[in-house]
């Protein structure tokens, strides 16, 4: 019975291993995958278990137009395992409503198949009321956000593939700068989605130095027959501290002092700025003081400038000082727009 137990476990774990179309998993990486959890099978029962099991049951792909050869399944397959319920369909549902304003449709396409499952399971449940669902949950962005830059289906599957099992790539990149299509190796050493693009980073050829692609500008992706080199000095979160993506960030806190307006008090009193956070009234005023430690970092500076009329910075002077700056400079070009 336990062989039996095993079994069934192992075809289970192959099935939740295995990706929709357009994804592809090779023979040896699912097996390696398998190793890792605990299933003693050797190559040959694993290609058995395939062609002569799985396939038979399920809309099993193999692709052999190169070895090793890799598996799939038909991208309108959808087997949930286990089950969805239904505070699961509903999490899915809010999380479709809010990522698709922050992430490419083609990142978002991965995931359909799951929220397609959601909504067709919210749908099914007329007979106590919950149909109606679906079309009552939806998630709204803080701020403005562009529309994700699109880029192709089989970029991201690429560069996603490349990143996770360490492989280098063959691309042709337009760049912006020089209006151009280029050829280059890239060694992806970093995933970063900023604002509505979505950046690889990596390094170029024989070259050290990180550099930043935007997917959207990558016109077509391969493996390379180059092996991947790991740049052992990268660490991303000490590239984008320090100044990757165009802003510096302090690794200390600061402590922010300033006046709100009433309306913003009162969202900051259910929805703090920190974990740190005061606000007392001010005599004879509607306002409230605010002291909060925050980070560092233009993220807060750009959040407090949104702010406009309803927030009055006192420190750090050097925000206080910025604010002024671009009030003036924005006052400066409606008079002489006059």
């Amino acid at each position: 019975m336990s062989e039996i137990r095993e079994t069934l476990f192992r075809y289970l774990t192959m099935l939740q291993l295995i990706p929709r179309s357009p994804g592809r998993i090779s023979t040896p990486v699912l097996l390696e995958k398998l190793h890792e959890r605990g299933f003693r099978i050797d190559t040959r029962s694993l290609q058995r278990d395939l062609r002569d099991k799985l396939a038979l049951h399920f809309p099993l792909i193999c692709d052999v137009r190169r070895k090793p050869y890799r598996w799939y399944f038909d991208r309108d397959f959808h087997c949930n395992l286990p089950a969805l319920d239904v505070p699961g369909a509903l999490t899915l549902v809010l999380s479709e409503e809010y990522l698709k304003g922050l992430l490419p449709p083609v990142v978002i396409g991965q995931l359909s198949p799951q929220f397609r499952d959601a909504r067709q399971l919210l749908d099914n449940l007329e007979g106590n009321g919950l149909s109606q669902w679906a079309n009552r949950v939806r998630a709204i962005p803080n701020g403005k956000a562009l529309i994700p830059a699109p880029f192709k289906e089989l970029i991201w599957q690429a560069v996603a593939q490349a990143l996770v099992e360490n492989r280098a790539l063959d691309v042709t990149y337009l760049s912006r700068s020089a209006e151009q299509e280029k050829q280059f190796t890239l060694h992806p050493q970093g995933l970063v989605s900023r604002h509505s693009v979505t950046y690889l980073l990596a390094t170029v050829n024989d070259y050290e130095d990180i550099r930043q692609f935007a997917l959207h500008r990558i016109v077509e992706a391969t493996f390379s027959s180059k092996p991947w080199r790991e740049s052992t000095t990268f660490d991303l979160d000490d590239y984008i501290l320090n100044g990757g993506f165009g802003y510096l960030e302090e690794n200390e806190d600061t402590t922010l002092i300033a006046n709100v307006a009433p309306q913003l008090a009162w969202l900051l009193t259910e929805t703090p700025l920190s974990n740190r956070q005061t606000l007392i009234p001010l005599e004879n005023s509607e306002w409230q003081r605010l002291e909060a430690v925050v980070p560092n970092d233009q993220q807060t500076l750009w959040w407090l400038k949104g702010l406009g009329a309803n927030v009055e910075v006192i420190e750090p002077v050097t925000w206080q000082n910025d604010i002024l700056d671009t009030a003036r400079e924005i006052l400066a070009r409606v008079q002489y727009s006059e």
